[in-house]
């Protein structure tokens, strides 16, 4: 834990290299609610100096930070070196982490990237609530239920969508490179196709009459059809975006909104909650599967001889089935003392990281011990 005097809205780990061994080693957080609101680089810590059980000492330490004009609502990293910023502002910042001398500079803007009544209104500003990155492309959405389509070296949007929705837009991410999902605050999950010049939505999903707002969204690295969305209510909802419209699972989960969703980006049998209630909650669908030949096919214990594929294959399905719960996951809270509102996590490999309301950022670097 590291307390840090500030609320913490975001916190992403750095990508690693494409052929890095080690466990990631940096992480950025932005904050809100506070005087002065700021973009922050951190060293995990020394991985060096494990104890003798294993445990490390090191605690995250500030690399570098600078201000950031208005709330940090959503931050993703464009590479290893930038990292793409949403402000309730509206304005979209690109930030570039100098390595050489640990400094952090504006790189880019784009001014209003979202607003209410027109770009140059000196007030007009709309919350960028949500934006998503696949280098040199980045997408935002907003309060004012636009979707920009930017790209990183480009003065002007490359693409906008204006009345993409009526309500607001609080989280994107793509379903593939000329796709996105959005979810807004009316249980809506909705498909863009990107090379459309059409402003609609290919498809659009939808919690069953209850129209709780959805407040974050993630796709499944491998299984691109499947989709975990969480909202208002706390239910982690989990969609086949091949079928239906509606989700193929409620689950219940925290008793106040969920703000973050995501799969382990290498491991998606493990999939991880964070909510306003202060609970921080990992899902493991891995469990026992050897134990179980039962659903991954008929004939007693000859699992040894699966290949690979087809145990993922089977496992993943448990997000599938109709009740995941049932025998097949463990839920574990990673917070037991629970405090205020836990408002954003990451993993890469082994590690956690997580920011709260209580101006605190935490680091868990054994999440599968």
């Amino acid at each position: 834990a590291k307390f840090v005097s500030q609320k913490i809205s975001r916190t992403r780990w750095r990508p690693l290299p494409a052929a890095a061994l080690q466990p990631p080693d940096v992480f950025a957080t932005g904050s809100w609610d506070n005087e002065d609101n700021r973009v922050s680089i951190w060293s995990a810590g020394d991985l060096g100096n494990a104890g003798l059980n294993g445990e490390y000492h090191g605690e995250p330490h500030l690399l570098c930070d600078i201000q950031h004009n208005g709330d940090v609502m959503d931050m993703q990293f464009l590479d290893q070196e930038r990292i793409v910023v949403a402000s309730s502002t509206g304005t979209v910042t690109i930030f570039r982490h100098h390595q050489n001398n640990q400094t952090l500079s504006a790189n880019h803007h784009w001014e209003k990237a979202h607003y209410h009544v027109d770009q140059d209104a000196s007030c007009g500003g709309a919350a960028c609530t949500g934006v998503v990155c696949n280098n040199p492309e980045i997408v935002t959405v907003g309060e004012d239920g636009r979707i920009n389509l930017f790209r990183a070296d480009q003065r002007d949007a490359v693409r906008t969508i204006d009345n993409a929705d009526s309500s607001t837009l609080h989280a994107v991410t793509f379903l593939r490179t000329t796709e996105i999902l959005t979810v807004n605050s009316i249980g809506q999950l909705k498909i863009w196709d990107l090379r459309q010049q059409r402003n609609e939505p290919s498809q659009i999903f939808s919690l069953a009459g209850d129209r709780v707002p959805l407040h974050c969204v993630d796709r499944h690295p491998n299984q691109q059809h499947i989709v975990a969305t969480g909202g208002q209510d706390g239910m982690l909802s989990i969609w086949d975006i091949r079928q239906g419209t509606m989700p193929v699972s409620l689950l219940n989960a925290h008793e106040a909104e969920m703000w973050e969703v995501h799969f382990h980006p290498s491991d998606p049998d493990h999939l991880f909650t964070c909510s306003e209630d202060g609970s921080l909650w990992h899902w493991d669908t891995s469990t026992n599967v050897s134990e179980k030949p039962s659903f991954l096919h008929q004939g007693g214990r000859s699992t040894a001889y699966l290949s690979h594929s087809t145990i993922n294959q089977s496992v993943v399905s448990a997000w599938l089935s109709s009740d995941p719960t049932k025998d097949r996951m463990e839920i574990t809270n990673l917070i037991p003392n629970q405090t205020l509102s836990v408002n954003s996590l990451d993993v890469l490999g082994p590690c956690l990281v997580y920011g709260t309301d209580a101006e605190a950022i935490y680091v868990n670097r054994q999440l599968f011990a």
